[in-house]
């Protein structure tokens, strides 16, 4: 950047200022002439025009003009044909996520504004259980497995197909015995050794010596649907298997317009007729994602100064990085540092600062928090070093998601498929296919860790922030172990693999045409 031109631009700006009635300070010339220094001179003086109508538009109550005030006249040209709350891309934090319940009389989920808390009262305890299972419970009713037949002209549409009577654990302990049970509720092991299936009516006592089991992993803390024969307060299994799956589109319906997803819109961005427009034309619009980035290793930091110098000149709308940031057993402190030091590494890339998101989301083994999620961002003051040199940096929550024009994307660094394969009831047999078990196991659970929470703790009023129903378009998994890409009813399931231990690889989804790419950084950049 020429020292002598951006003195001459911020000359420009500061008289194109006061002849319009306002006065900005040095701090805040040198900002926005950083921001058009990139265009032509001309493209510069029609940017410079459009900002300050803006700015004029904006009634302000002084004619100083303050950072704040350019970055919401910047923000708003950059969405020009958006209304209010459509943005291109956003990041939302799991804490600021809105909480729906089902209200079983109007069949609608309803907005819950509830203060919610990290210490939640222990009726909650129960109570976020309870609100996975209502949301289960009603899109399995619905499912066509088990709704009433439709009769028409005496004669029912689907009497080719066999029908199933979803029955409660407390019409099961009404009689002594039930030859064709279906039962929906939580595996638990309520006394050591023995496995139980629960919903709110009560629980019943199985049998699963001879039961087959479907596509997933059955952990103990997942909800299941159990077949077979009750008898003598037992219900002896013949098939165990997952509440179906319903697409988004499906599940949408009964949420109306209300914004599920988060952020400032109030409604769901999702419909919008000009971001889908947005999204078609933006072609080159990218968002690269990388797991398990040891900053502390030099190997990995020269990688990513390769990564940063490779897109300078083409900048994706995001570039997420996904912890650990420093090895096992390592000065947490010293996280600060290598946070600096990353900043440091894109200091020559100018248009990827500008133009890019840099995102954060920290694993359970970095520093201040509790392995509980949803999981706090890092802090601020590690990160300080690295946010002054990349203005654009965003300290994110575990999980979190992330919203592309209509695209709904959900992050999640935590090593699942570790976690499933551990706590399994039944390890499946076509172990060549298990990543689509894994993806099978949260799609039909609609949650990202269906698990005991001793295997994996979840603050109690935030369970919903770790809600996939309805299904986002992708979600995206921070697992150290093989990458894959899974497609189910809709939803994408990506496991980005470790960028350490995969010879530092990484995955970038376009948009535009909904396909993820495999990338990986050379030895040597050409």
């Amino acid at each position: 950047m020429d020292e002598q031109d951006l003195n001459k631009l911020k000359r420009r700006i500061t008289s194109s200022f006061k002849l319009s009635g306002f006065l900005i300070r040095t701090d805040n010339s040198t900002f926005l002439a950083e921001q058009l220094f990139p265009f032509e001179e001309t493209e510069r003086e029609k940017w410079l025009t459009v900002i300050i109508e803006n700015l004029q538009n904006q009634r302000l109550e002084t004619v100083q003009v303050e950072r704040s005030v350019l970055e919401k006249a910047i923000n708003e040209i950059n969405r020009v044909g958006l209304e209010e709350g459509e943005t291109v891309f956003s990041l939302i934090n799991s804490y600021s996520i809105p909480r729906f319940n089902y209200n079983s009389q109007t069949k609608k989920f309803e907005r819950d504004t509830t203060a919610r808390k990290i210490f939640a009262k222990p009726s909650m305890k129960s109570g976020y259980l309870r609100e996975r299972y209502a949301m289960l419970l009603q899109k399995t009713l619905r499912h066509e497995l088990f709704a009433p037949a439709v009769i028409e002209g005496g004669v029912s549409a689907d009497s080719r197909a066999k029908k199933f009577k979803l029955l409660y654990a407390e019409n099961l302990l009404a009689s002594s015995s039930v030859k064709e049970a279906v039962v929906l509720g939580l595996l638990t092991q309520i006394i050591e050794g023995k496995f139980f299936v629960e919903d709110p009516t009560g629980y019943v006592e199985l049998d699963l010596s001879a039961a087959r089991f479907h596509s997933g992993f059955f952990c103990e803390g997942c909800f299941v649907l159990a077949e077979g024969t009750f008898n003598n307060g037992v219900l002896k299994v013949d098939g165990l298997g997952f509440p179906p799956a319903e697409p988004a589109s499906s599940s949408r319906a009964f949420f109306g317009t209300q914004n599920t997803w988060g952020g400032d819109s109030t409604k769901l961005l999702k419909y919008s007729n000009r971001l889908q427009e947005v999204e078609r034309t933006n072609t080159e619009a990218t968002i690269v994602f990388l797991s398990d980035v040891r900053l502390d290793a030099p190997k990995v930091m020269e990688k990513l100064k390769m990564l940063f110098e490779g897109y300078d000149s083409c900048p994706p709308a995001a570039i997420v990085l996904m912890g650990p940031f420093v090895t096992a057993n390592r000065n947490h402190y010293e996280l600060r540092d290598h946070f600096t030091a990353l900043g440091a590494l894109a200091a020559g890339c100018d248009h990827l600062k500008k133009q890019t998101d840099l995102i954060l989301v920290p694993s359970s083994d970095d520093p201040t928090a509790a392995n509980i999620l949803p999981r706090p961002p890092l802090p601020a003051l590690l990160t300080a070093g690295l946010q002054k040199a990349w203005p654009r940096t965003l300290l994110a929550t575990n999980p979190c998601r992330l919203q592309y024009c209509t695209q709904q994307i959900t992050v999640c660094r935590l090593d699942l498929m570790t976690k499933f394969c551990r706590n399994t009831l039944h390890f499946p047999t076509d172990t060549e296919n298990i990543d689509q078990h894994f993806a099978r196991t949260i799609i039909c659970q609609g949650h990202l860790t269906p698990i005991h929470p001793i295997a994996i703790p979840v603050y109690w009023d935030y369970d919903p922030a770790l809600w996939l129903y309805p299904l986002p378009d992708i979600v995206v998994i921070g697992d150290s172990c093989q990458s894959f890409s899974i497609s189910q009813h809709g939803c994408t399931v990506l496991n980005t693999g470790s960028f350490v231990k995969s010879k530092f690889g990484f995955k970038v989804y376009i948009p535009s045409t909904r396909t993820i790419e495999d990338s990986e950084i050379p030895d040597q950049m050409e």
